[in-house]
Order: structure tokens, then sequence, then C-alpha cells
């Protein structure tokens, strides 16, 4: 167990746009809470709904899916009915037509300062009532924090606060990053003689420069915001408590574009990331022709030349 830096936390540190017309198509969606199936029980028709845990909130803000993990008082430390609600919160994404982006996000001005062991071994709050899920899916931890698994839609993050140990981990499964201005990262795992085995010995090398990632990983020092944007980790610094409000808009410019071409773009830029450029490129063309072909594609163009907002309906 560690801690996030100095605090007292028990943490594992293991161009104007239109806007498209979703109404009557499979991008409408309340602004309520979800509630109702878990995706993992199979919800009948195109919309999935999920329900939160103690620790971690869902909610629509139209086409976008918004999970919370709200554990303020630990700064948001990854707890077994966070892991629960988050891999349940995937799996609705990726059943649930009518979402086309998720924002990940904390509660209470923090993040994630990593992850707590107690309520991992179900030996803290309301653990026990999840140890049958870790018992059917022992790699549910995993899933939940995007180590072993993808989710087919955009997922955003909105950092405030501490975002460090398995809180910098799970941020490096997310495909868009908007950091406050006074958020703090780093992987502090080897300060306490531990491994960041959350796959940040194999991810941060990839995604931003070796020397960079060999830094943070061996020194275990934090890192400001405007490090983190400085190395690549995030893409935006914004005015504290507004990053929330920034990923929204982002996701609402996503979920004005092709659902469907919005999806084979992430799906090709990920599986094509270790070939070489001659696979790459072949690789792009069979995920890309047939976005081309799709009732979706004749209808952007087609709103363009009208000059109105696209009505996709993912056909």
């Amino acid at each position: 167990m560690t801690d996030a830096g100095d605090t007292n936390v028990t943490a594992d540190t293991g161009d104007t746009h239109a806007k498209a017309d979703t109404s009557g198509t499979p991008g409408t969606a309340d602004t309520s809470e979800t509630s109702g199936t878990s995706a993992r029980d199979g919800a009948g028709g195109s919309r999935a709904t999920v329900r939160g845990t103690e620790h971690l909130d869902v909610r629509r803000e139209g086409a976008t899916l918004v999970l919370t993990l709200n554990r303020p008082e630990a700064m948001n430390a990854l707890s077994l009915p966070m892991l629960v609600g988050l891999y349940d919160g995937w799996l609705a994404a990726d059943a649930d037509d009518t979402i086309r982006s998720v924002v990940l996000t904390g509660a209470g001005g923090s993040f994630c300062a990593g992850m707590d062991l107690k309520a991992l071994a179900g030996k803290g709050m309301a653990g026990d009532r999840y140890r049958d899920r870790m018992t059917a899916d022992p790699d549910l931890h995993w899933k939940a924090m995007l180590r072993h698994h993808r989710p087919r839609k955009p997922v955003i993050a909105a950092v405030e606060g501490h975002c460090v140990a398995g809180g910098t981990e799970i941020l490096q499964g997310t495909d868009i990053r908007v950091a406050g201005a006074s958020a703090t990262f780093g992987l502090f795992e080897v300060r306490r003689g531990l491994f960041p085995i959350g796959g940040s010995t194999v991810r941060l090398p990839r995604q931003i420069p070796r020397t960079h990632a060999l830094e943070m990983l061996l020194t275990g020092r934090p890192y400001t915001a405007e490090e983190a944007a400085g190395i690549g980790l995030v893409g935006r610094v914004v005015p504290d408590g507004t990053a929330l409000e920034t990923a929204l808009e982002i996701a609402e410019r996503i979920n004005a574009c092709g659902p469907l071409a919005v999806e084979a773009v992430k799906a090709s830029v990920y599986e094509t990331a270790e070939m070489t450029e001659q696979e790459g490129l072949a690789a792009e063309l069979e995920r890309g022709w047939p976005i081309f072909a799709t009732a979706d594609a004749k209808e952007g163009a087609q709103a363009f030349a009208e000059k109105r907002p696209p009505v996709y309906r993912r056909e």
C-alpha cells in the first residue's frame, strides 16, 4: 500500500461546427442517471443500461456516458465496488448504440490516487458484495482499469487533482486527456519498492518519448499538469474545475460525427500501432473502405451539400 505523494491515503500506486441532429436517431439520450439492467446481464435492444455502485456514478449527457469515480474521502482510490462499476460502464458503452463517447472523471477534486488494497481484497467497505464478480471473472480488475479491455467508443479523461499510481495507469487506457491546471500525475511504485503492474512499463514508452517514460517510471516523482502536457501524457491543460466541461465539449464534437466512422478510425489507430507501415496501410484499407459504403457516409455528403447538420443512424 502506498500513498498519493505526501498525502495520507491508503492506495496502491500498484473552428465552429454544426451539432448533429440526433432527434429520433440512435444518438438521442436524456441527461438523467442511467439505471436498470446491467450490461453484463444482456439488456435487450440497442440500448444497454447500467447501474453505478457506491463508488462509481453513472449518468448520461446526451450521447455521452459519464463515469465518475466517487470515493472522494480517499481521493478516489480504486476499490472493488469502483472496479465493478467501471467494468460494467465500459460494457454498457460498447453495447449501447445510443452512446457515442465516454467521459471518465473523478469526484471531489481528484481523479484517482491508485489502488485500495483493503477494498480490493473485500475487507473494506462493501467489498464482500462484489466478491462473486471477481470470482466469476478474475481478470475483471484489469478490464476495469483498461489494461485488458479497450472500449470501441472514444474515452475522454477529465482530470482534476491527483491522478497518480493506478490513476496514471488507467489514464493510459483512455484516448483523449484533459487536465486541470493543478492536477498531479506520477507513478510512485518504485519509491515503495513496488512495480507499476497496471501496464505502464509497456504502454507509457509507446505513448510518450522513452526518456520521459523511464524518468517517470524510475524516479517515482510527481509531475505537474504542464509537465504532463509537455511530454504528451495529456493533450490539454485547462483552468482548475473546468476539465469535465472541456471533456464534454470534446465529446459533443465527437458525437456530431458519424459513429461508424469514429469507431473505425479509433480501431485502426490502435490495431496498426505496432505494425510496419506497409502492414498498417493495408489494415487501414480494410477498416476504412467499408465506411464509404454506409448510409451514414452518404448522409454526411448529402448534409454537407444541403448545408444542414447530418442525421447519422449507424447504417
